[in-house]
């Protein structure tokens, strides 16, 4: 049994989703809906997360808005936030998600690359997350999930911008946490492995020969599905992960300690 096996553990709660037209954050969106959560899906494009949030408030009963967010424009994170609030009128969750990356060695590593991952990865959600928790300790509290990464915690070649920015981002959930803990407001990262969305089943499951050095470092031999990490956000949302602060929880077959 999974946590959205239970009966709709995130009644109530009011989510903001970055990245969510796609992905990991899609399927978030998916079982945050199924759980019960009433949701304001982000994306670059909030066209593209029209139909969907339709679809999951027809399908779940819950209510459903979508924000045109680019994080890499830097007055975007409060902007979000606020736009968010309001059309919810206040916010318990925000899953902070949206991310990219441009793999390169350190030997031919492009600064206009280095820059624009930091900014989308580092510098909008890590700002999002203030601005979130701050609002969440004046209301009596929240739950903050940072959407990470292995590569935060065990160095990834070819991902030199991305660990550093997903590092940084680990380190300022876990500032969150000591910080609004005493305010009620719980951060914690999720850490994944490959997850095999539509990208990543066409970056890694259709090159075995890119996958094979990969799946040997990790004990269960094979690579993560979307729901694995959404049933581990649906968690953390929720009130059986109510003592749960500042943890970084792997997605990842065992990599971390192989």
């Amino acid at each position: 049994m999974t946590s959205q096996d239970l009966p709709r553990p995130l009644t109530g709660r009011r989510a903001l989703i970055t990245g969510a037209s796609r992905g990991i954050g899609a399927d978030i969106a998916r079982a945050f809906a199924a759980a019960g959560a009433d949701l304001v899906l982000s994306a670059r494009d909030a066209s593209s997360l029209e139909e969907p949030a339709r679809r999951l408030a027809a399908e779940h009963g819950v209510r459903t808005a979508v924000l045109a967010a680019d994080l890499a424009d830097p007055d975007v994170p409060d902007r979000l936030w606020a736009e968010a609030s309001a059309l919810m009128e206040g916010l318990d969750v925000l899953v902070n998600n949206a991310g990219l990356s441009h793999p390169e060695t350190v030997q031919t590593l492009d600064t206009a690359h280095f820059d624009e991952t930091l900014r989308v990865n580092l510098r909008a959600p890590a700002l999002l997350a203030a601005r979130a928790g701050a609002a969440m300790a004046a209301s009596g509290g929240g739950a903050i999930l940072t959407i990470a990464s292995a590569a935060a915690l065990r160095p990834l070649a070819e991902h030199y911008a991305y660990s550093t920015a997903k590092a940084g981002l680990v380190m300022a959930t876990r500032t969150l946490a000591l910080e609004l803990g005493e305010h009620g407001v719980r951060a914690n990262s999720i850490c994944p492995t490959v997850v095999l969305t539509d990208m990543g089943q066409t970056v890694w499951g259709e090159q075995p020969a890119k996958a094979a050095p990969m799946l040997a470092r990790i004990p269960l031999s094979r690579f993560a599905q979307p729901r694995e990490v959404s049933d581990v956000a649906v968690w953390l949302a929720s009130d059986a992960a109510s003592m749960i602060n500042g943890a970084e929880i792997p997605v990842d077959g065992g990599y971390l300690v192989s």
